[in-house]
């Protein structure tokens, strides 16, 4: 943006009053086809603002040998869906990354679980989306939906990304979704969620 786009707006925030010193300015995601394939990397903050650019990320879905997912909330500093609460950790792979390698830093970063807590990390689904959040930004991306298991259920969450966090029954949150509904749950797991069970 040019200073002639910027008019008297503030000169620390860009389009539709985002900061321009928010820590996403800095990063880079990586733009994709409907079908996944690479375009090259756009700035992260320009993915996630007006109607969004459509990129490449990940949601990955923890769970304990008896079947429950642990759902994790976002710290509430998050510029989009703070408070929500995903089931478990999502983001985005940066170039020349694959997405095992960048879910298996974000569980790392996020929750401190560490790979010698599990061995079958894998990907199992992907889907393409788009959800704005109000007055405050969009998702549009092709998002690989990941499982993991974990032998050791030891966590060190980082309290600048989770909140909260919540061992549910994940059959039992599929079939009843009303009685979670103060969870307030992230749209892109609600939808893993619903692929997975369909």
């Amino acid at each position: 943006m040019s200073s002639e786009d910027a008019g008297s707006a503030d000169p620390d925030e860009g389009v539709d009053g985002v900061d321009i010193d928010h820590e996403n300015a800095a990063q880079d995601v990586i733009a994709v086809d409907p079908d996944d394939v690479e375009q090259g990397p756009v700035n992260r903050l320009d993915a996630h603002t007006g109607d969004g650019i459509r990129h490449r990320a990940f949601t990955c879905l923890v769970f304990d040998a008896d079947g429950r997912i642990l759902l994790a909330q976002r710290a509430p500093n998050k510029r989009l869906w703070d408070g929500h609460w995903d089931g478990t950790v999502a983001s985005h792979p940066v170039e020349g990354q694959s997405q095992e390698d960048a879910t298996e830093q974000r569980l790392e970063e996020e929750l401190g679980i560490t790979p010698d807590q599990y061995d079958d990390l894998r990907v199992t689904d992907r889907f393409e989306y788009k959800r704005y959040y109000p007055n405050e930004g969009v998702e549009w991306e092709v998002c690989a939906v990941l499982k993991v298991t974990l032998e050791d259920t030891t966590l060190d969450p980082d309290d600048e990304e989770i909140g909260g966090r919540l061992w549910v029954d994940y059959d039992h949150l599929h079939e009843n979704p009303a009685l979670y509904r103060q969870l307030r749950l992230c749209p892109w797991f609600e939808i893993a969620m619903r692929r997975d069970f369909s």
